[in-house]
């Protein structure tokens, strides 16, 4: 069996032992949730993206605007005051307003126009998309984005029934992305809910990765057992599972049962600061089962799911913090982790991660 053991020492004493690495990594130019569109209305909002304060409001216009929660003209955070009656954001300490990009375009006693450049906020592009609200990781001053956000493949569409959750987990993007494409500790931890002990069965995936993700296919493997999958399928069927992870922070896992049940969860995962990330879990599913009759139940089942893994999580952040540092010891049924490790240090570095990758493992469910 192949090992990967990364960081950290297992022989010599115990300060060796509390040596590891952080997997915290700081990605720029990429689009990121920040919150619902639902949740920005006539006062400003305070998010945190890599743990940097952002206040988030509307111009006169309706369009959203993302400024560092912070004053340029004596540091009080901007998300103390208001929208002004002319759309601008006000500074609560002197009254200074802001608009959706940056600009200082009043400020109280100064005569004149004041200038915009010399006392302008750092603005960050914004895009509003699917009822979220997206912020890109680098100010507005660097140039104009280089991508767009991730777009959500069935939400809306005809046939499909939508769930969406926001939820939180004390863990690094790459802890908790990893955790949501990890096959392996569903059959212990989600045990009944959405797998069981393994039932001895072989299966193989198939693994590809380009530039900006990686991709398991599954194959072989029956319907997983547990109280999702039956209520999705409950005559079974054959299965088709993927799961993929896509830059810069999409978690998404895709079950095809049968020929008419269809479910899509896309995770997208905001890294709020180094340990802690939110998640905008979009669900997206077809069913030969009337919606009506499944819907009340996918969301109580998802968060049973997540609060276990959310638990899990924050143990493993406790004792990364413990021990000084992480330490990982893989093998090959860890199927994406590694793949997502170097994507994800790439993008932080700007650059696309080599050449495309295939691989097969086998594993057994």
């Amino acid at each position: 069996m192949e090992t990967e053991v990364e960081g950290g020492s297992s022989s010599g004493g115990l300060v060796q032992l509390r040596k590891g690495r952080a997997s915290v990594v700081n990605l720029p130019d990429q689009w990121f949730i920040l919150c619902l569109s639902s949740e920005l209305r006539k006062k400003p909002i305070v998010r945190e993206l890599f743990g940097t304060k952002l206040v988030l409001f509307r111009d006169g216009a309706g369009k959203v605007g993302a400024l560092l929660d912070r004053c340029p003209h004596r540091n009080v955070p901007l998300s103390e005051g208001a929208v002004h009656k002319d759309g601008t954001l006000q500074c609560p300490y002197h009254g200074w307003r802001f608009d959706a990009g940056g600009a200082c375009r009043f400020i109280p006693s100064l005569p004149g126009e004041p200038d915009g450049k010399a006392r302008r906020a750092l603005a960050f592009p914004t895009r509003e998309q699917d009822g979220f609200v997206w912020v890109y990781s680098t100010p507005a001053e660097k140039g104009e984005p280089s991508s767009a956000p991730h777009v959500f493949a069935y939400k809306d569409k005809p046939g499909y029934s939508t769930v969406t959750q926001v939820v939180e987990a004390k863990g690094t993007l790459y802890s908790t992305i990893e955790n949501a494409l990890d096959v392996p500790h569903t059959a212990f931890l989600h045990r009944g809910l959405f797998r069981s002990e393994s039932r001895g069965i072989s299966i193989t995936a198939k693994v590809h990765r380009t530039k900006d993700r990686v991709e398991a296919e599954y194959v072989g493997e029956p319907r997983p057992p547990g109280a999702i999958a039956r209520i999705l399928s409950p005559s079974g069927g054959i299965v088709t599972h993927f799961d993929r992870f896509i830059l810069p922070s999409v978690a998404q896992v895709e079950y095809r049962i049968g020929t008419e049940n269809h479910i899509l969860v896309d995770s997208v995962m905001t890294p709020v600061s180094d340990y802690v990330t939110r998640i905008y879990a979009v669900v997206t599913f077809r069913a030969r089962v009337p919606h009506w009759a499944i819907q009340p139940f996918i969301k109580p089942l998802a968060l049973k799911v997540f609060q276990q893994d959310a638990v899990i999580l924050e143990k493993q952040t406790e004792t990364i913090h413990r021990f000084g540092g992480e330490q990982f010891v893989s093998t090959e049924i860890d199927v994406l982790g590694r793949h997502i490790w170097r994507l994800l240090r790439a993008a932080e570095r700007g650059e696309k991660h080599g050449a495309e990758e295939t691989d097969e493992v086998s594993l057994v469910v």
